[in-house]
């Protein structure tokens, strides 16, 4: 007999533009828009397997913008991983909005679940035009924000984008809060 599958809530937030959507659309139904369409929240389902068990996602896509920041957090509650996303070609403030803004926005309302640090668009390190951050500039951010992982992908040419969920349900089998085994003494 097999058992259905757990289900997993994980949050996308970050600035708008920063390709929240694309990566979400781009993973689950394998097309990439090429229109932006700002998001107010949009959820999707997709199963995966890791480590040979399989989870339902619900992935849940928020909007970037400030007009939105009373709502956002309705999207919140049982979440079991967030991907906070910043754009590597946006050198100021989708990188910057990460510690200032998306983090501890989502350790205010959520202090216990984890955060996977997601760099987007990075097909776009390939236009020499461009001054993009690099992996470790990535890396950087995610030690001083403190978040359990970092991954980087491209919605656009799909590279990366399978791993940033795997490592998403990894972090949180591993931060996965296990119940206490409660005894009782009578005295």
């Amino acid at each position: 007999m097999t058992s259905s599958p757990e289900n997993v809530k994980i949050t996308v937030v970050g600035d708008g533009v920063v390709g929240k959507t694309c990566l979400l659309i781009s993973y689950t139904k394998n097309e990439f828009p090429e229109e932006y369409v700002p998001t107010v929240f949009e959820h999707y389902g997709q199963d995966i397997t890791v480590d040979g068990v399989v989870y339902n996602m619900t992935l849940w896509d928020t909007a970037g913008q400030e007009d939105y920041e009373r709502l956002r957090p309705l999207a919140y509650p049982n979440t079991k991983c967030f991907l906070v996303c910043f754009a590597v070609d946006d050198t100021s403030s989708s990188y910057d909005n990460v510690s200032v803004k998306w983090v501890p926005e989502v350790r205010h309302h959520n202090p216990h679940t984890p955060i996977l640090l997601v760099a987007t668009k990075i097909d776009l390190r390939e236009d020499p035009s461009l001054r993009c951050f690099s992996t470790q500039d990535g890396k950087k951010l995610k030690r001083k924000v403190r978040a359990q992982g970092y991954a980087e992908c491209s919605a656009k040419t799909r590279e990366g984008l399978d791993d940033v969920f795997i490592e998403a349900i990894r972090i949180y089998k591993k931060t996965k809060i296990k119940p206490r085994q409660v005894s009782c003494v009578l005295l």
